[in-house]
């Protein structure tokens, strides 16, 4: 997470939709930066409403615009997934030896969703009781969230290339693809109204 006081501009690090090379690129232009640990550097909209938002936002103060970025559904969970088959990766929670992407995605929709409770959703990670970032990019069209960014920060924005996930199978079959879209049908819907980036901002 990077708050940007004078610029009134909050950036959520929606996890594995480039948050890292984002984060890389603009922390030396924010005036606070939340890199570490993860569970901090990923706090979603929720917690941002809770706990953050009433901090930046002292009374008659304006409120700070959120910003965030989202991958398409499926390929979101690829990277996860990509993530996760990564060598440095020594969490006994993340073994993934043997495991392939078709197992990955049934455990993800298992019935006592651990895998899920691990990873959660980007619908989860970006809404709260009916509210969203105010704006909100898609990770498919980086251009317009650069372009955004370099408006409201006044700056020339290059991202560099981080965590280069390895190369590995995530192919589904027909069946489960189609089985792993309605499971993930909410994210689905956000995703699909980022046609046009918005942004709902209160003075």
């Amino acid at each position: 997470m990077l708050i940007f006081f004078e610029k009134d501009l909050v950036f959520l690090a929606t996890p594995k939709a480039g948050s890292t090379a984002i984060e890389s690129a603009l922390e030396p232009l924010a005036s606070l930066a939340v890199m570490r640990p993860p569970h901090l550097k990923h706090s979603d909209y929720r917690s941002f409403r809770q706990h953050i938002a009433p901090w930046l936002q002292p009374s008659g103060h304006r409120k700070p615009t959120t910003v965030a970025v989202m991958r398409e559904p499926i390929e979101w969970l690829r990277s996860w997934y990509r993530f996760r088959m990564r060598d440095d990766i020594e969490d006994p929670l993340h073994e993934m030896t043997g495991v392939t992407f078709t197992d990955f995605v049934q455990s993800y929709m298992s019935a006592d969703g651990r895998m899920r409770a691990r990873i959660g959703t980007q619908s989860d990670f970006l809404t709260d009781q009916g509210q969203s970032v105010d704006c909100i990019f898609r990770y498919e069209e980086m251009e317009e969230f650069t372009e955004f960014m370099e408006d409201r920060l006044d700056c020339v924005l290059h991202l560099p290339r981080v965590n280069v996930p390895p190369s590995v199978d995530v192919s589904l079959s027909p069946e489960l693809e189609a089985r792993l879209r309605e499971f993930l049908a909410e994210d689905a819907a956000l995703y699909d109204s980022l046609a046009v980036p918005r942004e709902t901002v209160t003075a």
